[in-house]
């Protein structure tokens, strides 16, 4: 995929930040003094970890420049790197105390690998803390795939469509995966509502993330065509409220697995 922009992204920045806080606030690690936040994009949830515990060291990663950049000029009182997380840890020396990530890994492959890697640079008696858009449970995402099968899109982009989300597993599937690393883990879902002015912004919200995939690949004018027909498979499925505004419903699974 082409490089994330940072500005699209932050267009809903409160919304965005809000479960990565939720998640800070039901970790249990006390005193932490070394944090890592993976796939930090443009520093909001690791400023939320520097608000939370403010006398810890905390750095933030993502493998994308835009991403980084933007941190590194919206909080230049922390460290930001790029990373890798599908295959750099080999590169880490440190250990942790807390190892964090929200709404990272859906983009990166092989879950059980990455939760391993993750967990391994915990110190002992820290924790680890995740989550993931539950991509599959997701009313808004079923239309990008309806639309993209359609005959008008179906040669260009079903195979998007068909491997988008691959990588996010079934809440079993990462209990299991917790299972084996610990006996001390916890796993919830979270069903945010988000209030949104208009339909449009819900197509707002997905063109820095979930329409991106799909985007990469389309021609400019093709974009806005996609877009349009996208526009009106969600006007279907979210009707308007008594003032006017927009449910968009957005689930997500969270889980905590601490080191003993």
């Amino acid at each position: 995929m082409n490089d994330w922009n940072s500005e699209l992204y932050l267009k809903f920045k409160k919304e965005r930040t809000q479960p990565s806080v939720d998640l800070i606030n039901r970790i249990t690690c006390e005193n932490p003094k070394k944090i890592i936040d993976i796939g930090c994009g443009p520093g909001n949830s690791t400023n939320a970890l520097k608000n939370r515990y403010p006398n810890a060291y905390i750095i933030g990663v993502d493998n994308s420049v835009n991403m980084i950049e933007k941190a590194e000029s919206e909080y230049p009182d922390i460290d930001f790197k790029l990373f890798d997380a599908s295959r750099d840890f080999d590169l880490i020396i440190d250990k942790f105390d807390i190892v964090f990530s929200n709404a990272c890994i859906q983009w990166i492959p092989n879950h059980q690998k990455l939760l391993k890697n993750m967990f391994n640079i915990l110190k002992s008696g820290g924790s680890m803390a995740v989550q993931v858009p539950l991509s599959r449970k997701q009313p808004v995402k079923k239309v990008f795939s309806a639309v993209s099968k359609s005959d008008k899109w179906n040669r260009k982009l079903n195979q998007i469509s068909t491997d988008i989300d691959k990588n996010t597993l079934l809440s079993e599937e990462y209990f299991d995966i917790l299972s084996d690393l610990t006996d001390d883990f916890y796993i919830w879902e979270t069903m945010y509502f988000h209030r949104m002015p208009s339909h449009q912004s819900i197509v707002d919200w997905y063109r820095a993330t979930g329409l991106k995939p799909y985007l990469d690949i389309l021609k400019d004018d093709e974009k806005i065509e996609f877009e349009k027909d996208v526009l009106e498979g969600i006007k279907k499925i979210c009707p308007t409220q008594k003032n006017g505004e927009i449910i968009f419903r957005f689930p997500r699974l969270f889980f905590i697995a601490n080191k003993l």
